[in-house]
């Protein structure tokens, strides 16, 4: 039985791949893995809801792989995060980070953000050309989160590099590596806070650790890791694959250079056309289970795919087509249920603000080489270009909110 998550195209295009799947099946056996190894892949809208909220779907990574042998050496800070575990460890580790990702939290930052697009923007406008991704979408939310975590400038680039590394599928070495560089970083950079506070949210969860002890040391570094590298992924691809998306769209995207107003409602079928997510991390089933019509029995690994269920025809009509008008709230490109992305409010208006400057700010944005020459990033779990070059007439102008 081949693999469609292995095949080379499938990075192009898992779309077709995920249509295939859904057509015998919602939900399906498929290979992943040597030596027979397999999981159960849900493409169905409705299952993938349902499977977001089923308890029986665990996330204890730990427990998973405790009695199997691995030839990995990934930190157990990157392996065992909050995203790794279920109630109600979950629920006190989330509880603890909430607050800091609130609509009303986000909204103070805005003026921040905007000013960290618009620098952006001025570094690039001069050339007349850019790579949307290192040059715009991976920095801005990999601005904002190190400022929020207190993450001296200095070592910002260090961040991204290891961050990257995390998602080099096929590369375990280099995951391997990576993952103890950044938890390393993360240890240290604990400790820092514990010498010289700050106002950052990494301080508030040192203090959450040494004051009121709702943090074992090893849960603070975790936690810190994953908001580092959570916080600024995602929103890196969401960035990216919308901007790409309006530009293969020109007719959508005058409208909403017209009417800019349209965009946050946009957002929704942004995320629906083009997940930043494709399939979602790691779950297995704790006893035996009936989802979609398949029989699921206990112990093995579930996917859960965002990106096919986003296209669900069943779901959303005519689910390959960009339509600004679709009311595309039931998208699950953040998740849902008591995973769901705490970091969403924030990754909206990261995307809303990002977004709105480059095409207010960039006239005549167009690709720079054919739409069939972008390489995508080669991980199953992020939806996202490796490079984004792009070319725009010069213009002077920084944003009306800036």
């Amino acid at each position: 039985m081949s693999n469609p998550l292995q095949d080379p195209q499938f990075f192009r295009d898992p779309y077709s791949a995920y249509a295939n799947l859904r057509s015998s099946a919602p939900v399906q056996k498929v290979p992943t893995g040597s030596g027979g190894r397999y999981s159960y892949l849900v493409t169905g809208h409705a299952e993938a809801r349902a499977a977001f909220n089923d308890p029986r779907l665990s996330k204890d990574t730990a427990r998973f792989f405790a009695d199997k042998p691995s030839q990995r050496d990934l930190h157990p800070a990157v392996s065992q995060t909050m995203l790794a575990s279920d109630p109600p460890q979950h629920t006190r580790l989330r509880s603890l980070v909430t607050k800091a990702f609130t609509r009303g939290t986000v909204d103070r930052l805005r003026p921040y953000i905007q000013q960290v697009t618009d620098d952006l923007v001025d570094d690039f406008l001069p050339r007349g050309r850019a790579d949307l991704v290192e040059d715009f979408a991976v920095p801005v939310p990999v601005t904002v989160i190190c400022q929020m975590l207190g993450v001296p400038e200095a070592d910002r680039a260090a961040v991204r590099q290891w961050s990257n590394g995390l998602f080099a599928a096929g590369r375990p070495d280099q995951i391997d590596v990576a993952s103890h560089a950044i938890a390393d970083y993360m240890t240290e950079l604990v400790e820092a806070k514990r010498q010289t506070p700050d106002s950052s949210l990494l301080n508030d969860l040192v203090a959450a650790r040494d004051g009121e002890d709702k943090l074992s040391e090893f849960e603070l570094v975790s936690l810190a890791v994953l908001l580092l590298v959570a916080g600024h992924e995602t929103t890196t691809n969401f960035i990216g694959n919308a901007a790409l998306a309006l530009l293969q769209h020109p007719d959508s995207l005058v409208r909403l250079r017209n009417d800019p107003d349209l965009l946050d409602s946009a957002l929704d079928e942004l995320l629906r056309f083009e997940s930043p997510v494709g399939i979602a991390t790691f779950r297995y089933s704790t006893e035996a289970l009936t989802l979609g019509g398949t029989e699921i029995p206990p112990g093995v690994p579930v996917l859960i795919a965002p990106g096919a269920a986003n296209r669900d025809p069943r779901r959303f009509p005519d689910p390959d087509r960009l339509d600004l008008d679709r009311d595309a709230n039931g998208h699950l490109a953040f998740g849902h249920g008591i995973h769901r992305c705490v970091g969403a409010p924030l990754a909206r208006a990261e995307a809303q603000i990002a977004l709105t400057t480059l095409f207010t700010r960039c006239d005549q944005l167009r690709l720079a080489v054919p739409a069939e020459d972008l390489q995508w990033r080669h991980t199953r779990l992020m939806r996202g270009l490796e490079s984004f070059p792009v070319t725009f007439s010069k213009t002077t102008q920084r944003s009306a909110t800036a």
